[in-house]
Parts: structure tokens; sequence; C-alpha cells
């Protein structure tokens, strides 16, 4: 089957990535950039082949091409949900799921007559929606046509990428409802909720730099700790707030001199104090 090979190839690439270590906000970044890698191949491919029939054409754009671009919407949204997503009780996290959920409901609402086409699967207006050179200006701006092109977009085949990409974000946003719901708060009198009388006094990069390597270490619960929940620990012993630590994270990684000057600094600091006490 035409682009079968690239589709498989894609999907093993998908399975290591969501099986490997990370937490969810790594994975979404690096499933960013897979997916990119694979819509530039699919669309080198539709270059090099073309289309020998129309039926082929619609075929590509209705089915294919939607099965790796929706990974790339799905991708963008939970990164962009799970990096704003607060940090407090399971109450206000449930409460945010919730309210991303109906947001997402929301296109299906908007895009209701399509949404139906689509689900029954029905062919009538194929030639119109998934036939380049066709344009809808009823096309809602949240169906992810950035990647404009005449030769590799029609008017309806982001939009179904759109629609794959949020069953896929419902269910992962709901799962996340359902495992927050059967967690039991952690009650008022235990350690983590007394107040903490230590107060971090350097910069938040420093302690984010400190909180990424130590997770990097495996050192905490042997690797088994996700970077959200040493942080709100972090947060709540320090008595500070982070912030969007994973975007600090980013600016770390892009430094053009030493990426772990803190962790430098510790070291030589160290490295001082042992030397005094030798003399």
């Amino acid at each position: 089957m035409k682009y079968q090979k690239l589709l498989t190839e894609f999907e093993a690439q998908l399975d290591k990535l969501e099986n490997g270590q990370g937490d969810i906000l790594f994975k979404a970044e690096k499933g960013i950039v897979l997916v990119e890698k694979y819509i530039r191949k699919l669309h080198i491919e539709v270059e090099k082949k073309s289309f020998t029939t129309q039926g082929d054409e619609i075929h590509f754009f209705k089915h294919v091409k939607p099965q790796i671009f929706s990974k790339l919407i799905y991708y963008g949204k939970l990164f962009t949900i799970e990096s704003k997503r607060p940090r407090g009780n399971n109450t206000s996290q449930i409460k945010y799921l919730r309210y991303q959920i109906d947001k997402l409901q929301t296109f299906f609402n908007d895009n209701l007559e399509f949404y139906n086409y689509y689900r029954r699967g029905a062919m009538s207006m194929d030639e119109h929606y998934f036939v380049r050179g066709n344009r809808d200006l009823r096309l809602p701006s949240d169906s992810f046509h950035f990647f404009i092109d005449d030769h590799f977009s029609t008017c309806q085949d982001g939009t179904v990428a759109t629609i794959m990409a949020y069953d896929m974000l419902i269910v992962y946003l709901q799962r996340e409802v359902d495992h927050l719901d059967k967690i039991i708060e952690i009650p008022v009198n235990t350690p983590m909720q007394k107040p903490s009388k230590l107060f971090w006094t350097g910069s938040k990069t420093d302690l984010i730099e400190l909180l990424y390597a130590l997770h990097a270490s495996n050192s905490i619960n042997s690797g088994t700790a996700d970077i959200k929940e040493l942080a709100s620990h972090f947060e709540h012993f320090y008595n500070v707030d982070l912030g969007n630590y994973y975007h600090t994270f980013i600016e770390i990684r892009s430094r053009k001199m030493s990426r772990t000057k803190f962790m430098d600094k510790l070291t030589e600091m160290l490295n001082q104090r042992m030397e005094s006490l030798d003399e």
C-alpha cells in the first residue's frame, strides 16, 4: 500500500518515544520534532510520485496525511495544556482539565456539519473537501492550517487531523481526570502541608537547573519521580513559585557558554570548602 512503509516507520518511532523515559512535556516537545520530520518526508513523497487518480488524491488527504498531521496538532496542544496546568491540589487540576475538555468539545460543536460528514463515513463531498485547489471560507481558524501549500493541502484535511487530534486529547485529559479523582488528597496535618521555614534565596533558574540535575541523576525514587512532582516539592520546601519551569529549562539548554552554570558553581564552591578544611 502506498505510503504504508512511511506510516509504519512513523508509528514505530512514536511508540518508542511514548514508551521511553521523560515526562509528558519532554515527550510532547520531542513528538513535535518527530512529527514535523515525517510531514516533510511525506511532502517529498507527494512531490516525487504525485497521484495517478483523483481517488488516490482523496484517499491521501482524507486518510493518510491526517494520520501524521493529527499527531502534530496533538503534541502541540498537549504541550500548551500541560505547561499551563496548575500544580495545586487535585480539585484545581480537575477543574482545569475539564475546562480544557470543554474547549475541545466546542470545536466539534462549531464544526458539527463537517464532523457528522466525517464521522458517518460520507463521500458525497470528497471531491470538494479532499482535492487540492478548493477552498472553504468557513474553515475555522483552529484547524491548524499552518502548513499552507497548495500542492500539499486541501480545504479539509487539516480539519480531519484536528478531529483526530482532539479525540486523542480528550481521551488523555479524561484519563488524567479519572486518575486524580481516585487519588486521596494528602491530609492537612501531614508534614507536606506544614509550612516550611526554608527559603530559596538564589535565582529560580538556579533552582530549576538543580531540579533537572537531580531528576536526570535518577537519585530520587530510583528515577521514577517525574519533574512535576519534584517541582511541587521544591516549591513547598523552599517557599518559591518556580513558574513555567519547563520553558526555563529550554532557556538553560540554549545557553551559549556552559549550560550547567549553577552545577559548575556548586562544584567550585564545594571544592573550595573542602580545600579550606584540609588546610
